[in-house]
C-alpha cells in the first residue's frame, strides 16, 4: 500500500505520535474463515468431501490464468507494489488521531511562546514523513500557500499509488470467474473424450466444474474485498493527512491552540465514551438534546 505514517523508532521519540498499534485485522481473518467455513460446511452437509474441491489442476489454471492477467493489464511495479502491500489487508495499523492532535498542539504551543523557527530541532527528528516535510517546510519560512499546495500534492499522490494498487486485484477479482470458466471448458473437452464410460463422463463433468468454484470464490471472497479493503485504509490515511495538515497551517497562522485542537477535532472520527453511565439526562440537555420528562410532563431539574 501507498505509504502510512510510520511509528515511531523507539518509545517518547520527539515529534512522533505516541499510539501506533499494529494488529491483526479480526474483520478481514474472520470474513475469509467465516465464508470458506459456509463453503465448506455447506459441501459437507450435502454429503460431500473436501476432496471433491481440492483440484490442484483446476487451481493452476484459475490462479496462474488469473495472474498472467493481472500483468498483462499492470505495469509489473505496480502489480510488485501491490503484492508487497498486501500484507495493510492482514494487518492493520493505526495511529491515534488524539496523539496526533495532542503532538500538534504541542507545537503550536512552542511556536505561539518561541516562534516557528524553534520548532527546527523537532522537525529533524519526526518520523511521520508527511509531517516531517510540512513541519520542515514552515520552519523554513515557506509562504503558507505553498506549504498547502505541496502537501495536496503528496495527498494526491499517495491516494493514485493506493488506488492503482487496488485496481490489482479489483482486475484479479474481474479476470477469475472468467478464467474458472475457461477451466471448465477444458475439463469439459477432456470429458468428451471418454464418453464410452458414464461413470467416467459423470465424475470428469463434477471434476471440471471445480475450477469454476475456484475462480467465483476467490474473486468474491479474497480479490475484490481485498480492492475494498485497501480503499478503506487510504481513507483512513488521507483522513489523518488532511488533519494534519490543518495543524501545520494553523501553526503557520499562528492561531491560538485551542482553537487548532477544535478544528481538528472535528477530524477525529473515534467515538468519544461518556465516563460513567450516570446523569445522561442533564448530559444529553446541555449538548442540545431534548431533557427527560417527568410521568407528569415536567422537565427534570
Amino acid at each position: 500500500m501507498a505509504d502510512t505514517p510510520k511509528p515511531p523508532s523507539k518509545a517518547g521519540a520527539p515529534g512522533a505520535p505516541k499510539s501506533v498499534s499494529s494488529k491483526p485485522d479480526l474483520a478481514t481473518l474472520g470474513g475469509i474463515a467465516l465464508a470458506l467455513l459456509g463453503i465448506v460446511g455447506g459441501l459437507v452437509l450435502e454429503k460431500g468431501s473436501i476432496q471433491d474441491i481440492a483440484q490442484g489442476t483446476a487451481a493452476m489454471i484459475v490462479f496462474g490464468g488469473t495472474f498472467g492477467a493481472v500483468l498483462v493489464t499492470n505495469p509489473l511495479s505496480v502489480v510488485i507494489r501491490a503484492f508487497a502491500g498486501f500484507k495493510a489487508i492482514l494487518i492493520e495499523t493505526t495511529i491515534s488521531p488524539d496523539s496526533t492532535i495532542d503532538t500538534l498542539i504541542q507545537y503550536a504551543t512552542k511556536a505561539r511562546k518561541n516562534g516557528i523557527v524553534s520548532l527546527e530541532s523537532e522537525a529533524a527528528s519526526i518520523t511521520d514523513p508527511f509531517l516531517r516535510k510540512a513541519l520542515g517546510m514552515a520552519v523554513d519560512g515557506t509562504d503558507l500557500q505553498e506549504i498547502k499546495k505541496m502537501m495536496e500534492i503528496d495527498i494526491n499522490l499517495t491516494e493514485q499509488m493506493a488506488e492503482s494498487e487496488a485496481k490489482v486485484w479489483e482486475a484479479a477479482g474481474g479476470y477469475a470467474p472468467t478464467i474458472g470458466i475457461i477451466g471448465a471448458v477444458l475439463g469439459l473437452i477432456q470429458v468428451m473424450k471418454h464418453l464410452e464410460d458414464i461413470k467416467e463422463v459423470g465424475h470428469g463433468i463434477a471434476v471440471a466444474f471445480v475450477a469454476t468454484v475456484y475462480g467465483v470464490a476467490s474473486a468474491n471472497i479474497l480479490f475484490l474485498p481485498a480492492a475494498n479493503k485497501l480503499r478503506a485504509r487510504m481513507r483512513q490515511v488521507t483522513l489523518l493527512r488532511d488533519m494534519t495538515m490543518e495543524g501545520v497551517i494553523g501553526i503557520v497562522e499562528g492561531l491560538n491552540p485551542t482553537l487548532i485542537r477544535m478544528k481538528l477535532q472535528s477530524f477525529n472520527q473515534t467515538p468519544q465514551k461518556p465516563a460513567d453511565g450516570k446523569g445522561k439526562g442533564k448530559a444529553g440537555a446541555a449538548a442540545g438534546g431534548k431533557p427527560e420528562k417527568t410521568p407528569q410532563g415536567a422537565a427534570r431539574s
